[in-house]
């Protein structure tokens, strides 16, 4: 079993590729016919032996003309992908249940454009692209995220049929590739402040007590803080304002994994992703309190980014 391994590994090259570009040699590229192909080839067979029976030199030339158009068809199909370069790019987070998709650069360095080229993780949902002369290609390859943590997808198939589909080069390329998968999202209530770990009460900018004047709104602030009345008199030019208060308190919570007892652990988890998403939505300050990791309050996209990472890797 360990010859055949290695034997696989020496061929295949299923090690994964550390280093960027990844350049598509000889070596990494394999090419068989295609059932057209193979039926293809039997046809030739039986019309060579019906042009030796009947002495026909016209069949024999067409069986030669033939002929070479298939070998022709199979030194294109494989300069298809030869020196092909391939760049991994970055992949978005999604959560457990969703389709991930990765992004992978495709530079041709030949003058001849590559076409046809269709890149898939395994057996999973293929996607098609053709490369221009001398030129680049981006093309974002789907993959399945069933479960939450960190994705790691694979070695990549590249394969071509192109240009008659007589013959099937391939290549088993293995980019450093991963996402985040954050844990499927439950909808539920927040926990009311008696529930919660912690309600603290802060002294600051974000008090609802004293009018302290306005400022620009940034994209995290709550519609409802906008100053309608100042906007209204010069809508078309003025940008929105928001209204700013001081002296008043401001509610933070504290998600805990202790606040969902007597349920799985990747339910517990999507719960507290639910929360944190909603107290993202309706802007509140919030913190996330895990064994062995704390996220601190605030809010924000970045902090909401934080707190969805933290429960994703949580186990890990």
């Amino acid at each position: 079993m360990a010859s055949v391994a290695s034997l696989r590994q020496w061929l295949f090259r299923f090690g994964r590729d550390e280093q960027s570009p990844i350049v598509l040699t000889q070596r990494r590229i394999f090419i068989l016919p295609t059932p057209t192909g193979l039926l293809f080839a039997i046809l030739l067979c039986v019309m060579l032996l019906g042009a030796i029976n009947y002495n026909l030199s016209l069949g024999h030339a067409l069986v030669f003309l033939l002929a070479g158009l298939g070998v022709v068809a199979m030194l294109h199909t494989f300069r298809n992908l030869i020196a092909l370069r391939l760049t991994p790019g970055r992949a978005e987070p999604v959560f457990a249940g969703e389709i991930a998709h990765f992004q992978m650069y495709l530079e041709n360095t030949h003058r001849q454009p590559r076409r046809a080229l269709a890149l898939a993780f395994g057996e999973h949902a293929s996607v098609s692209v053709d490369v221009a002369a001398g030129g680049q290609a981006l093309v974002a390859i789907p993959c399945p995220a069933p479960r939450r943590g960190r994705l790691e997808p694979g070695r990549i198939t590249l394969t071509t049929r192109y240009p008659l589909g007589l013959f099937r080069a391939w290549s088993y390329p293995h980019p450093a590739l991963s996402c985040l998968v954050y844990p499927q999202p439950l909808e539920a209530p927040l926990p009311p402040p008696a529930a919660v770990t912690h309600t603290g009460q802060r002294h600051g900018d974000n008090g609802q007590e004293d009018f302290t004047g306005l400022r620009l709104r940034q994209s995290n602030d709550s519609p409802r803080h906008i100053a309608w009345k100042a906007v209204a008199r010069d809508a078309e030019h003025r940008p929105l304002l928001i209204k700013q208060f001081a002296g008043g308190v401001a509610e933070e919570l504290w998600f805990d994994l202790s606040l969902v007892p007597g349920l799985g652990l990747e339910t517990q988890l999507s719960i507290l992703a639910g929360w944190v998403i909603t107290a993202e939505a309706v802007q509140i300050r919030y913190g996330l309190r895990l064994p062995g990791r704390e996220v601190r309050p605030d809010q924000g996209n970045a902090h909401c980014d934080a707190c969805l990472e933290a429960l994703a890797l949580y186990g890990e």
